[in-house]
């Protein structure tokens, strides 16, 4: 149980950390397109990786797992919050690939839930983040920079696991990242 909460806790590491950087594009997201759009791209396959690991915790506790049982469930706030952030970071994502696809009036559409998306799931993302932070360092510390016989068994494995997720990411963001300039060819006043 303790080994999938520090694949959790680890994952949500590396995607703070990737998270931020896309803040940053945010900021100048029309001068800095294509590295919003390699970054949101190298995002997905991490955030598929912790959406499993959560939702293999989640399966295990409601199953009545002993080990999973006996840590109990988030607090209700984060229960609630789960399903909330999980929705809006799929529409969030899924919305920023297909803009990169679609054009005409379709592609003010899909801007537009990118955008609300965004504004929504920043909301949900900052609780949900705050409500986990402690727990999230605690274990990725331990798991990564603890001394050798408090680090948990199965390591390696979590942390192929995260290069591979990582490695997916840098491909899919190699794919799409040329996408940015056609993005931008075809929509001369952007944010207007």
């Amino acid at each position: 149980m303790e080994r999938n909460a520090s694949l959790t806790a680890t994952t949500a590491a590396v995607l703070l950390f990737l998270l931020a950087a896309e803040g940053v594009t945010v900021l100048r997201v029309r001068s800095l397109l294509s590295a919003h759009v390699f970054i949101g791209a190298l995002l997905i396959p991490p955030v598929l990786l912790k959406m499993g690991s959560t939702g293999w915790r989640f399966v295990r506790y409601y199953l009545g797992d002993p080990a999973y049982r006996l840590k109990g469930p988030p607090p209700w706030v984060l229960r609630f919050l789960g399903p909330v952030v999980v929705g809006l970071t799929v529409l969030l994502l899924a919305s920023g690939v297909l803009l990169l696809f679609v054009s005409g009036s379709l592609r003010s559409n899909v801007l537009f839930v990118h955008k609300a998306s965004f504004v929504l799931w920043f909301g949900a993302m900052t609780i949900h983040v705050l409500g986990h932070l402690s727990e999230t360092a605690r274990l990725a510390i331990r798991d990564w920079a603890g001394p050798t016989r408090q680090r948990l068994s199965g390591r390696g494995g979590r942390g192929l696991l995260q290069l591979l997720s990582l490695g997916g990411g840098l491909g899919l963001g190699l794919i799409l990242v040329g996408r940015a300039n056609h993005y931008l060819a075809g929509s001369p006043h952007f944010f207007h």
